[in-house]
């Protein structure tokens, strides 16, 4: 706990699923919270769980909005005076073939996924260098293996992976640790609110969501990487099982891919 006690951290996305986890992961260990999200009701009832209130400090935002971001943090420094950590967190999903979804998804899941994680990186950096700290970002397996039915999904998590990687490099020397974090499935709202070909919600999971790892393990995971400045956390046996499959035998891992994610013909996960 001394590593956290007293730091602050900015989690987007904290309101549900692996951000809810970390934000809750990171109270325990000492840490001062800043989160953002766009529901404010599951954001207040986060912050009422919450015995120490001081500790917390929640905003409504859209990640996706340029402005909403530059408020978050101006309220954030105000509250708590720097920042150490930045987990961005926030993000969409898919579900829908290339050629039967509208542009205005791919946009969509680009201005949360990969713009998102720009504008906060943009405006907590020069903090987190000042106090040599960490920076965070959530991608997926999806950004090592491209994912039929997902391929926004994938191509924003590709951006990320690239993007944390050329940060990595650039920021070598100022002491701050930059974490790429791949979790497999894990059982969250996003498949829930995953957007279909029409950019709606598709407001269930394809998936059986009991048998994937929970938020909260995936969250301890995570904050024991920033602990250990791990360089990449990919998570569960399937995801570690796809980056080196996909990476040493691409073709046999198409196939499989497509078995998996299709019957009969038909997109079915």
């Amino acid at each position: 706990m001394e590593f956290f006690k007293n730091k602050v951290a900015v989690v987007t996305g904290g309101s549900e699923g692996i951000g809810r986890a970390i934000v809750l992961a990171l109270l325990r260990q000492g840490c001062k919270v800043a989160t953002c999200a766009r529901n404010y009701d599951k954001l207040y009832a986060l912050k009422s769980s919450n015995p120490d209130e001081h500790s917390l400090f929640i905003y409504a935002a859209d990640v996706s909005n340029e402005m909403d971001c530059a408020h978050f943090f101006e309220k954030t420094i105000q509250q708590f005076g720097t920042i150490h950590i930045l987990v961005n967190n926030a993000g969409i999903s898919m579900r829908g073939l290339f050629l039967e979804t509208n542009l205005d998804t791919f946009r969509k899941l680009m201005e949360v996924n990969f713009w998102g994680n720009l504008y906060c990186a943009k405006l907590a950096l020069p903090y987190i260098i000042k106090n040599k700290g960490s920076l965070v970002g959530i991608s997926s397996i999806a950004g090592f293996r491209g994912l039929p039915g997902r391929s926004g999904y994938s191509a924003s998590k590709f951006a990320i992976n690239g993007w944390m990687e050329a940060l990595r490099t650039e920021l070598m020397e100022t002491g701050v640790n930059v974490l790429t974090v791949c979790p497999g499935f894990t059982a969250s709202n996003i498949r829930n609110a995953a957007l279909t070909e029409d950019g709606k919600p598709q407001g269930s999971s394809p998936l059986e969501e009991q048998e994937l790892m929970t938020a909260d393990e995936c969250a301890e995971y995570i904050v024991e990487a920033i602990e250990k400045h791990k360089r990449t956390l990919i998570l569960t046996g399937t995801g570690k099982r796809t980056v080196i499959l996909n990476r040493f035998f691409p073709t046999l891992t198409d196939k499989l891919t497509r078995k998996y994610y299709f019957k009969n013909g038909r997109l079915v996960k």
